[in-house]
């Protein structure tokens, strides 16, 4: 008994939308400012003299890459929260400090796999797209860096995950503030050369990356273990228990799968668009550079709302789980219709962050408009989705994620790129809106069958 009363939960017992606003407000901040530094680190690589155009380009192309990378990282950490969330809700803490302890060492296994990819075929995954030898080198220089040190970026992840899934959304948003402020302060340093720093160009922007990744790790893991926490992450006497494991990636996967996705759409979409031109791909480039001022907050609410969701589901409370899912995508549609509002009236602002040549802003004005449609559809699509993740159902995003980004959008890019330029970014709203529609079919699948077993 004096075990559960310790370790009661808030997210049973605090108002829904107080608790939605305490949990998301410090993740929708950090990852607020995590978009910052990315949108830095490319405005600055834009601006390198004589060079921006093609370093530009090379990060368009890095992209996908980068997104795997995430993906994995992101993935496996979904399926850590939504586990641990879910085991405390069930009042099962022994199972829960079990699944944060495998967090670190699937982090290390996750690592491996993008040492190897960093160290072998970048040069081989540039030289699919362009034969632009100045192009390659600076993706080559910038991927690899960014790739071989990604085992900061994976510990980091994997605990920001484990302390969320706990209601603890303090911590996470300083270890990405860590992270995000090094990357802001050392990217002009290390890519102009200013002061006793060397000129490293885009490799500048890497190294600044890696080392804000490092320094955001070393935060993470002396909280997590310096701290007293509702979960206990022990490493001794440690085995692996493959039934933790696959409980993990049973979310876990179907959400590496889903946002891998978005990886290969971006290289279908790359490889639609540079038969227009390496400018065309650009302003690819930059629209997901700045989007993610509009998405991020959008992922940081999903941060909040997922273990509150988890949660419930375990404890079986139907109403508390439906009512932070209402208020979820209440607050995600309204973020983005903002976000809608800001591309439509400064399109030629924000490509001008990236463009002294003015050559970005000819065709990426109407670009920027017709893509942003998809924002709103895409607010309640990404709370569907983070309640299908919450409640041990990944592969209903999954589903979601492969209708909306190779059974619609590729195909329809495709297709509209047989008119014209301009017809290819329709693709972007067309996919989205179809893909709501599934998921709420998908969502009231379950009202009338898992959820109707609920209290």
């Amino acid at each position: 008994m004096e075990e559960t009363v310790q370790r009661e939960n808030k997210m049973g017992t605090t108002p829904i939308l107080r608790l939605i606003l305490s949990m998301s407000i410090p993740a929708m901040f950090s990852m607020t400012i995590q978009a910052l530094y990315n949108v830095v680190d490319s405005v600055f690589v834009g601006n390198i003299e004589n060079t921006g155009g093609e370093a530009l380009t090379a990060l368009s192309l890095a992209f996908p890459l980068q997104m795997l990378m995430v993906a994995v990282g992101v993935g496996t950490g979904v399926g850590i929260n939504s586990l641990v969330s879910r085991r405390l809700g069930q009042k099962n803490f022994k199972e829960a400090d079990d699944a944060a302890t495998h967090g670190l060492i699937l982090a290390l296994f996750s690592w491996v796999i993008f040492f190897l990819i960093g160290l072998f075929f970048t040069n081989t995954f540039f030289r699919l797209f362009t034969n632009n030898e100045i192009i390659v080198n600076y993706g080559v220089q910038y991927t690899s860096i960014v790739l071989i040190f990604s085992v900061f970026a994976f510990f980091q992840i994997n605990i920001e995950k484990t302390l969320q899934a706990t209601g603890n959304m303090i911590f996470p948003m300083l270890f990405q503030l860590t992270g995000a402020i090094t990357n802001i302060i050392l990217d002009p340093l290390l890519i102009f050369g200013i002061g006793p720093f060397p000129k490293l160009e885009i490799a500048g922007a890497a190294i600044a990356t890696v080392i804000g990744q490092a320094f955001a790790m070393i935060f993470s893991i002396i909280i997590l273990f310096a701290k007293k926490h509702d979960v206990k992450v022990s490493l001794k006497n440690f085995r692996i228990n493959w039934y933790t494991v696959r409980n993990i990636y049973a979310v876990g996967f179907p959400s590496i799968i889903m946002q891998s996705i978005g990886s290969v759409m971006i290289l279908g979409m790359n490889a639609i668009l540079i038969s227009f031109s390496d400018l065309a791909v650009s302003v690819l480039g930059v629209y997901y550079k700045l989007q993610s001022f509009v998405f991020m907050p959008v992922f940081g609410l999903n941060q909040g709302v997922m273990p509150i969701i988890g949660y419930n589901y375990g404890a079986r409370n139907k109403k508390r789980m439906y009512s932070a899912l209402k208020y979820g995508v209440m607050i995600a549609m309204i973020i983005m219709a903002v976000g809608v509002v800001i591309f439509w009236l400064f399109p030629e602002f924000l490509l001008g962050l990236f463009d002294n040549t003015g050559e970005l802003v000819s065709i990426g004005v109407g670009a920027f408009r017709t893509i942003s449609l998809c924002f709103v559809p895409a607010a309640a699509g990404i709370m569907f989705t983070t309640l299908f993740q919450a409640v041990g159902k990944g592969l209903r995003s999954l589903f979601m994620s492969f209708l909306r980004q190779l059974i619609l959008i590729l195909p329809i890019a495709y297709l509209m790129s047989k008119i014209g330029l301009s017809f290819v970014w329709y693709a972007f709203p067309i996919a989205e809106a179809g893909s709501l529609l599934a998921a709420i079919l998908l969502f009231l699948n379950l009202v009338k069958g898992d959820f109707k077993k609920l209290g």
